[in-house]
């Protein structure tokens, strides 16, 4: 790994001082407009999708490249494919857990046992995803852990866990889903050591207000955990600075140099993304406007293409880019689409997600835009195997929709601010993040089982 160049600071006192209170605010102020704006969107891709095919398919061409042809895999069922365990051979250690099932299917079982951190413990939880904080009703979504069919999944070692990545680096790329992971992360890491983040005055801002690079720094096991805030994967332009409004230019065939230029500087790296695919976008390749999408009507005069395809074609991109980046010899890690739960209305017109248990396995069809966005990172996986395997990557696919889909219960609701907060006039309920501590803990268990399986 390639050693930062940044000043590590003596304390994390020292690093939030360093922030400056109107970047603060900034922050605040644009991470709690929190994506909604997707919710809204995807509900009205949901009836479009869903008068116009009775099932999911990511056969359409993508705009990058018209003539793909690749095979559809089979999304009528909520199995994980097989992608996961034909880049390597699993070592000893772990045959005995990936022989006996697949971690990835499974149910909620009732758990009595504590979870790894709460508030009061774990100092990285911000407030839109604190439930504890601001008083979530029941609790009880806390009491439930994954059941794979057929075997247990092993609770997360923190200690083990730091050991493994000892001299290690891992970058998550994409948008607050990917925070939200992050945070998860270092949440439960918390339990035997916290980091340092390594702030510098040369922070670079993204035109949504969100810092482009954040960098944590575990000093006593020399581990690196960094996030990228890259919603789109791919090089994306605002031609309306306003955040919300105006036109995403999305090149799909470019990778996004923010993130992408530093590829072989990490061991790890966890690709997500889908909730912004849902903005008003034209999709270019080569520089010229080759489509849009339904929110950008009228743009360039450009034929509207499937959101599913564009995102296909980005995370093929930002794969390919992975895969044959020079002196890159990790693993890349494509982290699966998760539905959001609002019910009774959209996020904007009185939905929420009240639920207080899990589903139970088939109580829930999954809908046709979470089987098909899955299906479209699926196949761009696929696609880029053959090339990771030639430059000596591994691409492995962290597949979470079927636990996520059954777990209504986790989100924050309306708990993740004081009681009357709003924004822009309407009242924020959140059923598209996860509570921490919370479901979303799994995908950092999964993520270590994954990575321990792959040496």
């Amino acid at each position: 790994m390639k050693p930062h160049k940044s000043n590590y600071p003596s304390s994390r006192q020292i690093s939030v001082a360093v922030a400056t209170p109107a970047l603060v605010l900034l922050a605040l102020a644009v991470v709690s407009l929190y994506d909604f704006n997707f919710a809204d969107s995807y509900q009205q891709y949901i009836r479009r999708f869903s008068t116009s095919s009775s099932a999911p398919s990511s056969s359409t061409p993508s705009p990058a490249t018209p003539s793909s042809s690749s095979t559809v895999p089979d999304t009528s069922s909520s199995s994980s494919s097989s992608v996961n365990s034909s880049s390597s051979s699993p070592s000893p250690a772990s045959t005995a857990i990936e022989a006996a099932c697949d971690l990835t299917r499974g149910q909620w079982a009732p758990d009595d046992e504590a979870p790894y951190y709460t508030n009061l413990t774990c100092p990285f939880i911000d407030d839109l995803q604190n439930c504890m904080k601001f008083g979530k009703p029941s609790l009880e979504f806390l009491r439930w852990r994954w059941q794979p069919d057929g075997c247990d999944l092993p609770r997360f070692d923190a200690a083990r866990f730091l050991e493994a990545t000892r001299g290690k680096s891992m970058a998550f790329v994409g948008d607050s889903l990917a925070r939200n992971h992050l945070k998860s992360l270092l949440c439960i890491l918390s339990q035997v050591a916290q980091p340092v983040e390594m702030v510098t005055t040369t922070t670079e801002i993204d035109v949504t207000g969100r810092a482009v690079r954040r960098d944590f720094h575990y000093g006593s096991h020399g581990f690196n955990v960094s996030l990228f805030w890259s919603p789109f994967l791919v090089k994306a332009n605002l031609s309306n600075a306003e955040l919300g409004l105006g036109l995403w230019d999305m090149h799909l065939d470019t990778p996004d140099a923010r993130w992408a230029a530093h590829i072989a500087d990490f061991d790890y790296i966890v690709l997500s993304g889908t909730n912004w695919f849902f903005r008003p976008s034209v999709y270019h390749v080569g520089g010229r406007p080759v489509g849009r999408n339904s929110g950008a009507s009228g743009a360039h005069n450009a034929t509207e293409m499937p959101v599913s395809g564009a995102m296909r074609a980005a995370f093929r991109t930002a794969l390919g880019a992975i895969a044959g980046r020079e002196g890159f010899r990790g693993k890349a890690l494509v982290r699966t689409v998760t539905p959001a739960h609002f019910e009774n209305g959209e996020w904007n017109t009185g939905g929420d997600c009240v639920r207080t248990r899990p589903f139970r396995r088939g109580q829930r069809v999954r809908d046709a835009v979470v089987a098909e966005f899955r299906a479209a990172q699926v196949d761009a996986l696929r696609e880029t195997e053959a090339t990771s395997q030639r430059n000596g990557a591994e691409l492995l696919l962290l597949d979470i929709t079927e636990a996520m889909e059954l777990r209504p219960d986790g989100h924050p609701s309306r708990y993740g601010h004081p009681p009357g907060g709003s924004v822009e006039g309407s009242f924020v309920v959140d059923c598209l993040h996860w509570c921490l501590p919370g479901p979303i803990d799994l995908w950092s268990e999964l993520l270590f089982q994954m990575l321990a399986a792959h040496r």
